[in-house]
């Protein structure tokens, strides 16, 4: 468990797949192409980032959703 987000690499691309979902920005990163160099090596993490950040952006909506149906009804 040391060696999860040991590295700057890790932790930039597990950012870069959180943020495009979240966000969302445009992938960097497409099964046909090759790979950016940022995510070189580290296609696991950013992966791993977009899972999580699709996640995230579920429950804000599901939040939001909530918070309308309390407001308006």
């Amino acid at each position: 468990m040391s060696e999860f987000f040991s590295t700057s690499d890790e932790r930039h691309a597990f950012a870069i797949g959180f943020f495009e979902v979240l966000c969302p920005w445009k992938a960097h990163y497409k099964d046909n192409l090759p790979v950016p160099p940022p995510l070189k090596g580290e296609e696991h993490y950013y992966l791993g980032g977009r899972a999580l950040g699709f996640i995230t952006l579920l429950l804000i909506l599901a939040g939001m959703v909530k918070l309308f149906k309390e407001v308006l009804f």
